[in-house]
């Protein structure tokens, strides 16, 4: 299966796939104008990961700066994929969050709320 890169915009995340270390990693700022297109590439590559290639352990990194309505949406989408395939594959989801803003680790703790069974971790992100 082949990795996926998408760069990052002003208005969107990089996002690297890595079928073969088994890490999904998503950085940056979402507020794409299409959220659901703009992500679909990333949804459909997780689908078909967990399908045919995932490995023992799948590690999630998100370390979303700020993101919109819809992308908090899509969050919850994938999330929700997540969970689903959690009992056959081990799913660590770290939120990544700058202590400095709130609104970013509260955004974490409302997914941990809503995925109770999924293991999200928040993790403050360690300043260079």
């Amino acid at each position: 299966m082949e990795n996926l890169h998408i760069e990052a915009t002003k208005y969107t995340p990089e996002i690297n796939l890595d079928a073969e270390k088994g890490i999904i990693d998503i950085r940056g700022k979402s507020y794409p104008e299409n959220t659901f297109e703009f992500y679909e590439p990333m949804m459909e590559w997780v689908k078909k990961y967990f399908e045919c290639c995932a490995k023992d352990e799948t590690i999630v990194n998100m370390e979303i700066i700020y993101f919109n309505s819809s992308s908090s949406k899509l969050f919850f989408d994938f999330f929700d994929l997540l969970d689903e395939v959690k009992d056959e594959h081990k799913v660590v989801v770290n939120w990544i969050y700058d202590e400095e803003n709130e609104s970013a680790e509260e955004a974490g703790e409302d997914f941990i709320e809503d995925f109770e069974d999924l293991d999200i971790r928040l993790v403050p992100k360690q300043q260079d």
